[in-house]
């Protein structure tokens, strides 16, 4: 068995982290303006949140961190998203980066978190985007990667670079195609492409490009990427957190996102039909049209189905874990999946009540076209993309779903 053996589901609602995240939540409204127009998270609110916890939630006990299961970490996550969505993107993404670099070598993790827990972690763990010569030590960098998410705020960037050969090509894996290993490199170290993140929502994230050019990498700072799945790569540090299947983490991270922005869609056009008396209609607000009620009603529902059930194989996996016992390809191609049908669900919910906000909806200062236009940003991420519903069912199907499912 293993040494952690907590069940789940706890009262996930009592977490402390949990409960900060929701008091927050008049405090992230009060930045929005600020948030749209500076496409950053305001120092201040930065401060606030890195006081309270958020950026310390997946991190180890023994570095200083809170090292909390992944249903409460997603229920801070969609909390703060509710509250703003690009401040529960920032944070979601950030907790993915910080568990891609528990993956290093001991001397990097304690260079990045020996001063403190909560450092924040920018960037992208999707291959691409540089190339590396190897030089004594370590790697000399140069390249250009698009996403860096909390570049503003962040004290490391994570990025990933093909190593080039003494003929200039870049090497092959033994597995196939190219070699590529990630690194995390100062903040200090890299360039902000500005202009480059004009976009109709998800603004305050500041997920801009990001460059680097001839920087000095040290080993300490590296890692492989190909051909060992990033459980393995964490899977050193005790604890239940850390022996999860990734996929407990990449896909939910994003499908709590955007859950949290569907849910005030949902209580935008709630408030909304309170006080709102329709054109053409001398008597009766909005919230008296039968059509209206219907599709809260429906809103509310769809929304919640995907969220059980992307927390039921969470939990799932998690206690089979804990039991000392190994998953199976179908519960985490089923986990995985989980997370796409919630994400799904929220598209579903949020585009209900937008239909029926009226010509309320399209005012481009409305809570209901900002949470739209959020929640649509995230719906591209790839991490929920419907090319996972095939994925899964060649699964089922007893056939090779390819390497994106391990």
């Amino acid at each position: 068995m293993m040494a952690e053996e907590t069940r789940l589901p706890v009262d996930i609602d009592a977490q402390p982290l949990v409960q900060a995240a929701l008091a927050l939540q008049p405090v992230l409204r009060s930045y929005r303006e600020e948030i749209e127009r500076e496409q950053r998270l305001p120092k201040a609110l930065v401060e606030q949140l890195r006081a309270a916890g958020f950026y310390r939630m997946v991190i180890p006990r023994e570095l200083g961190g809170l090292e909390v299961d992944p249903l409460t970490y997603l229920a801070a996550v969609e909390l703060l998203a509710e509250g703003a969505g690009s401040v529960g993107w920032n944070l979601g993404n950030g907790g993915v980066g910080q568990l891609v670099t528990l993956g290093l070598p001991d001397e990097g993790v304690h260079e990045i978190y020996g001063k403190r827990a909560d450092t924040i972690i920018a960037g992208t763990a999707v291959p691409g985007g540089g190339q590396a010569i190897p030089v004594d030590g370590g790697y000399r960098v140069t390249g250009r990667w698009q996403f860096g998410t909390g570049c503003q705020e962040a004290s490391w960037m994570l990025g990933s670079f093909q190593v080039l050969g003494d003929n200039g090509q870049p090497r092959r894996h033994p597995e196939g195609g190219s070699l590529y290993w990630r690194g995390v490199f100062a903040r200090s170290e890299v360039e902000i492409v500005p202009g480059s993140w004009d976009v109709t929502g998800l603004r305050g994230t500041g997920s801009f490009d990001w460059t680097v050019e001839n920087v000095f990498l040290p080993e300490r700072r590296t890692m492989p990427q190909v051909g060992i799945p990033l459980e393995n790569q964490w899977s050193r540090w005790p604890g239940v957190t850390y022996q999860l299947p990734v996929q407990c983490w990449v896909g939910p991270h994003h499908s709590a996102v955007i859950t949290g922005i569907a849910r005030a869609g949902i209580n935008a056009l709630i408030e909304l039909a309170g006080g709102k008396q329709p054109r053409g209609r001398p008597v009766g607000l909005l919230c008296d049209n039968p059509q209206v009620q219907d599709a809260v009603g429906r809103a509310d529902a769809i929304l919640n189905a995907g969220r059980a059930y992307r927390s039921a194989m969470i939990a799932e996996l998690w206690n089979t874990v804990a039991a000392g016992k190994e998953t199976t390809l179908e519960q985490r191609a089923r986990c995985r999946l989980a997370a796409i049908y919630a994400a799904d669900s929220a598209r579903q919910a949020m585009d209900l009540v937008y239909r029926h906000g009226g010509s309320t909806s399209f005012q481009r200062e409305s809570r209901l076209a900002e949470c739209w236009r959020d929640l649509h940003v995230v719906g591209q991420t790839v991490t929920i993309a419907p090319e996972w519903y095939p994925i899964g069912g060649r699964v089922y199907l007893g056939m090779d779903p390819g390497p994106r499912l391990r």
